[in-house]
């Protein structure tokens, strides 16, 4: 049986190690010759993930950063917090794109199952392969098969930098809902601290942003070495309408892109992975080919739910810019009250680790 995944990012690496590690033969063509992952990007890894990882797929135990406790606050109750999830262990995890991609490539390059290609007219042979997954939005297959989505572009832009500052325990991770947007503080070790700033774009405000005087302003605790090279991209959010074309499958973040408020990007992605790896599973155990039928079944155990759990992460980034247009306090306070409840907030936790239901 052979895959070959088009792509050459984090969710194109990830899918491919969990392939090769059922012996499944992969070639992956990385369309991006010169793909090198952004270094000031980090993403977040729920416990039930870090776990299935770790032990599906390659374990990153070395390069992760331990999380027990996340809090929430607003502009409007700056000296109070809105919630407060914590775990003595463990609540979630942040670790560097690059760092994860350095170990799966290394990973892959030495395994006898996997192999890189370059780009001929054969791949378009639909005929060479049991499976095809694609990956890259701008491949051949996107283009034709993959084009319908609902799409959401945000009037924000994500600012991502990383903070070098003094050595503190730092397992914390703040996320504060400011006039501007949601900043995220995101612990990576004792001395350095990722920050994700979505800032919504103003019509008014012809100044220069001046990214570093915002961070110092709404910086709780750290003192402060060194800020670090600032990357920006526009925001937007997509669900693709249909998830494969015959034995063609859109994955990663071409199926689903979402706001990062949350941090569930990649998390999304590490269950579509989970899903997809037992559907094959089964297959391989009953004698069956690997074809068409894996993509039906795919789309028709995943799609829904990653729509409605897209959704929910939309419902909370308008949530707060509506305070925000409004400028009053009174929905922070109702969350204020709400996080008070136990059961909800296990409920939440519970969401943001497992998913809807996966």
């Amino acid at each position: 049986m052979k895959v070959c995944i088009i792509g050459s990012g984090l969710s194109a690496l990830t899918l491919a190690k969990a392939l090769v590690n059922q012996n499944i033969f992969v070639d992956i063509l990385p369309l991006n010759k010169n793909y090198i992952p952004n270094k000031s990007r980090t993403i977040g890894i729920s416990k039930s993930n870090l776990d299935y990882f770790n032990n599906e797929i390659i374990n990153i135990k070395k390069i992760i950063w331990k999380l027990k406790k996340i809090q929430i606050y607003s502009d409007n109750l700056m000296n109070e917090k809105l919630l407060n999830f914590e775990n003595n262990d463990q609540l979630f995890s942040i670790v560097k794109n690059s760092q994860i991609y350095e170990i799966l490539n290394k990973s892959l390059l030495s395994n006898k199952f996997y192999r890189k290609i370059k780009f001929t007219k054969k791949i378009k042979n639909l005929e060479s392969y049991n499976l095809i997954v694609n990956t890259d939005y701008k491949s051949f297959f996107t283009k034709k098969f993959f084009s319908k989505k609902i799409v959401k572009v945000y009037d924000s832009l994500a600012y991502t930098t990383i903070l070098d500052h003094k050595n503190i325990s730092n397992n914390i991770a703040i996320q504060i809902f400011t006039k501007r947007g949601p900043l995220a503080f995101l612990p990576i070790s004792k001395n350095k601290t990722s920050i994700v700033y979505s800032i919504y774009k103003s019509k008014n405000n012809k100044k220069k942003l001046d990214l570093e005087k915002l961070i110092h302003h709404y910086n709780l605790k750290y003192k402060i070495k060194k800020i670090h090279k600032v990357e920006s991209f526009q925001l937007r959010s997509f669900n693709l309408r249909s998830y494969y074309y015959e034995n063609i499958l859109a994955f990663g973040d071409l199926l689903h892109t979402i706001h990062p408020l949350a941090g569930q990007g990649f998390n999304m992605t590490i269950r579509d992975v989970k899903v997809l790896i037992n559907i094959i599973k089964q297959k391989i155990n009953l004698g069956l080919p690997l074809d068409i039928s894996v993509n039906k079944e795919f789309e028709k155990k995943i799609r829904h739910k990653n729509y409605i759990f897209s959704n929910s992460i939309d419902f909370i980034q308008e949530f707060f810019n509506f305070e925000r247009k409004i400028n009053n306090s009174i929905l922070s306070k109702s969350v204020q009250v709400i996080g008070k409840n136990t059961s909800i907030k296990n409920f939440i936790i519970n969401i943001a680790d497992n998913g809807i239901n996966y």
